[in-house]
């Protein structure tokens, strides 16, 4: 697989859209109503936030979150204890090194391939500078849970899946991928383009509980995202192959 991003679930994808489609009909609605008034502007009633239902969904949300965390204290107590590793590393050294793993710690679960995407992962990316661009934890600066997990089916940059192969599930490695084989030139991370990214992985099954867990996790999100738009998410979402 030779993709140039971590992807967004296909609901995300669908919600980004819809809220492009949302702001580019509210401009044009916006400037219609203008000329329309003679230079005045009007107020609009369409997509209204609702407080109540926000507050609602983010409630929901919160429970959610405390459920997922409080399932995987194990798996984040292991995970915690490598957050040392976690360092300032020489942006120039990275990319003229090409992608390198390092296991902390062994896992006792099936190996992975290169091709394999049936798994799920907790996972932190720090840039050179330490700064952590992205991470399963509730806090990326004071962790204490995690709060999502990544779902390996939806497709990951070029070095993730070059760094995962050989690992066993329940497994910690920490991947440095090098700029051709991160996001190139495609998309600015860590203060720029071309820079190299270091993750540290922990796959584990795609399995129940934690299977359900991460998608009622997921549902809850977008839930709350689509509130936030003054959306209701079960009337404008498609069914999306998950």
């Amino acid at each position: 697989m030779d993709q140039k991003e971590l992807r967004t679930s296909p609901k995300q994808r669908v919600f980004i859209i819809i809220i492009a489609v949302i702001m580019l009909g509210s401009i044009i609605a916006s400037y219609a109503a203008i000329v329309l008034n003679g230079g005045k502007s009007g107020d609009s009633n369409e997509n209204k936030v609702d407080p109540a239902k926000v507050a609602q969904y983010q409630e929901a949300y919160n429970e959610k979150v405390k459920e997922f965390s409080e399932a995987t204290a194990g798996d984040f107590a292991k995970f915690i204890a490598h957050k040392g590793e976690i360092k300032a590393y020489n942006e120039t050294s990275a990319n003229e090194n090409g992608l390198k793993t390092r296991d902390l710690e062994k896992g006792s679960g099936r190996q992975l391939t290169e091709e394999d995407t049936n798994y799920l992962a907790y996972y932190v990316g720090w840039c050179a500078d330490e700064s952590i661009f992205d991470s399963s934890f509730d806090d990326n600066n004071d962790p204490k849970a995690f709060s999502k997990i990544l779902d390996a089916s939806l497709g990951m940059i070029e070095g993730w899946n070059i760094g995962i192969n050989g690992m066993n599930l329940g497994g910690i490695r920490e991947i440095t991928i090098p700029e051709e084989l991160a996001y190139s030139d495609s998309m600015e991370i860590c203060g720029g383009l071309n820079k190299p990214l270091k993750f540290m992985v922990m796959p584990v099954a795609n399995e129940d509980p934690l299977k359900t867990m991460a998608k009622e996790l997921d549902d809850a999100y977008m839930r709350l995202q689509y509130a936030n738009y003054g959306l209701d998410y079960d009337e404008v979402s498609p069914e999306v192959d998950e």
